[in-house]
């Protein structure tokens, strides 16, 4: 098992103590760093409870039929696999790709575009979004001032003040605790030298060399630079991605790295699960597609060229990043549905 500490849970920047409580929640990985949280936000386990409950609750979609675990489910390790885009209300579907909320409080801005800088404004952009959860804030109001959740309440805020701002920030606390620390390469990385096989290991050397530079952009504990990035999936970009927020020509057709923690559960892949090939279903296919040098784009990454891979080495680039799985993510009791 992996070894586990308590860390303290710290607002923005502020130094870690030498030595922290015996009661501090929520427990974590000794191995990953401290997990940030905007100020006037705090990690409680009641709010991480109510937050829980509204994740799976559909009654704060204005259908009754959508809720947050919709597109982001426990057993799919919080993605929408093996959906394309996902379904909203009324069976509107979205433009992208549903990523993955493993670790997401870890992440300096959130969507593909990074239009959101912290998890509670993207669980607002969703519960307000026309084509996913379209919520009708009088009716969610009355329901979080119902028996249903009045007590819930009274324990996460101290008080019985209901307003959407605040049921965002208990959603965000709860997504703050779905943390994946325990793949076969953090034990590898922690001395187990056998979690990984000998093609693993293989594949291992090549994602973190010079030769492909994977890990120049998905480096770090997550595997991701948190920055955006024209990867050559198309020649016209329909979806322009960070060019919709910035309006800067030079983003046309970038993305944000997504992690690559869990990827082998989250297919399809890339922003909008497809490329100028057509859906990109398997990571065979992502590994050929940057062996092949990608789509030319006038910004592409120039990192992104032809790589002259051979197929054992494709292979074992592939299976290094199926050893990235923590499958202990999709049984966790305390990310299930209350």
């Amino acid at each position: 098992m992996p070894s586990i500490a308590l860390i303290l849970i710290v607002v923005g920047c502020a130094e870690d103590p030498v030595q922290p409580l015996v009661d501090q929640f929520p427990v974590m990985p000794a191995h990953l760093p401290t997990m940030p949280y905007p100020v006037g936000n705090t990690i409680t386990p009641a709010k991480v409870d109510l937050g829980r409950h509204l994740y799976f609750d559909q009654r704060l979609s204005s259908e009754g039929t959508i809720a947050c675990a919709s597109c982001h489910r426990p057993e799919k390790s919080f993605s929408d696999a093996p959906n394309q885009v996902s379904m909203g209300v009324l069976g509107a579907r979205g433009q992208r790709n549903a990523p993955m909320i493993v670790n997401a409080g870890y992440r300096k801005v959130m969507f593909w575009d990074g239009r959101a800088g912290t998890l509670e404004e993207q669980a607002m952009g969703a519960f307000l979004n026309s084509t996913e959860m379209d919520a009708d804030t009088i009716a969610v109001a009355a329901l979080l001032r119902s028996d249903a959740y009045r007590s819930k309440w009274l324990d996460a805020f101290g008080d019985t003040l209901v307003s959407m701002t605040r049921a965002m920030q208990a959603i965000a606390t709860f997504e703050r605790t779905i943390v994946s620390a325990n793949s076969r390469y953090d034990r590898f990385n922690r001395g187990e030298t056998q979690a990984l096989s000998e093609q693993e290991r293989q594949g291992m050397q090549l994602f973190f060399s010079s030769r492909t530079m994977c890990s120049s952009c998905h480096g770090g504990n997550d595997f991701t630079d948190d920055q955006y990035h024209n990867v050559g999936l198309f020649h016209h970009y329909f979806d322009r991605g960070r060019y919709n927020v910035t309006k800067d020509p030079l983003d046309e057709g970038k993305f944000k790295t997504p992690t690559l923690r869990n990827i082998a559960l989250s297919s399809p892949y890339m922003a909008t699960g497809d490329s100028e090939k057509g859906l990109m279903l398997t990571l065979e296919q992502v590994v050929d597609h940057y062996n092949d040098g990608g789509t030319p784009f006038p910004n592409k990454d120039p990192r992104v060229k032809k790589l002259g891979l051979k197929d054992p080495e494709k292979a074992a680039l592939v299976a290094f990043m199926k050893a990235l799985t923590d499958s202990s993510v999709l049984t966790n009791p305390a990310w299930q549905k209350p």
